[in-house]
């Protein structure tokens, strides 16, 4: 999965660009995720100016997505990479320092304003201290769900600190082969953690889910568009590229009046 691409019923953004798979891809997929994030931080500005008077709540939550206000869902897979600190003074290194460093900022705009309008962030790592996953965006998820970890400090890193509490329930021990696929969570509202095993699924199953749901995705932005015209009201135009091919494409299936379109 392209760590650029966002995908959830309802909702798909993708980055202008895909790169090859390659150890040297890092620098060039961390530039997509920040073109991506640039895009993607205006849409909770602009759901937050209008869900009131639109949807009638201040939190999606209240009443759930409607179809032209799609749940958006943002992974970025193995996102220690895309928030690495370069240390030297070479142009090189600076460049990518500012890269890594506004791609934090955005991620973390995103993590605490979206959720509320209907915005989801799930960070993919393998790595999730400090050093990694920035403490103030890490600390800002309500919900880690960590599969095996080799210490305690990094369950704590996932689970936070009250899991050494609960040691029947930790990460720890989960590195015997019974245990792949069994990830812990903390149980909201409640004290304790539980354990939870996630299903095997093959490429070919994900591959066949995914073509059959692939025509619920869309737009969000043009979706809010739609809602905002359809009720007479205005906000501030979604800041997307004209040559975005994607944006092109469902911009003309409106134009046409394609079934199914907001």
């Amino acid at each position: 999965m392209n760590p650029a691409t966002s995908t959830g019923p309802g909702a798909r953004l993708k980055a202008a660009e895909k790169f090859p798979d390659a150890n040297e891809r890092h620098p060039a997929l961390s530039a997509g995720l920040n073109a991506l994030c640039k895009r993607l931080v205006e849409l909770p500005k602009r759901r937050s100016s209008v869900i009131r008077p639109v949807l009638g709540v201040k939190n999606m939550r209240h009443v759930g997505p409607p179809p032209q206000w799609p749940l958006t869902v943002l992974i970025i897979e193995e996102a220690h990479t895309h928030f690495r600190e370069y240390k030297g003074s070479d142009s090189t290194t600076n460049r990518l320092a500012a890269l890594t460093a506004e791609n934090a900022r955005l991620v973390e705009d995103l993590v605490k304003r979206g959720r509320s309008v209907g915005i989801l962030v799930i960070l993919i790592s393998q790595t999730t201290t400090g050093d990694a996953i920035p403490t103030f965006i890490r600390d800002a998820c309500p919900i880690g769900l960590p599969f095996v970890r080799k210490t305690v400090e990094a369950a704590v890193a996932a689970l936070g600190k009250d899991i050494r509490n609960w040691p029947d329930a930790s990460p720890v021990p989960l590195q015997d082969p019974t245990y792949i696929g069994v990830a812990v969570m903390a149980m909201q509202g409640r004290p304790d953690y539980t354990r939870i095993r996630t299903p095997y699924v093959s490429d070919a199953d994900a591959t066949r889910v995914a073509d059959a749901t692939s025509h619920l995705t869309a737009e969000p932005d043009l979706c809010l568009d739609a809602l905002l015209r359809s009720a007479g009201r205005t906000t501030t135009p979604a800041p997307q590229s004209q040559s975005d091919p994607e944006i092109q494409h469902q911009r003309e299936v409106r134009r046409n009046g394609s079934p199914g379109a907001p």
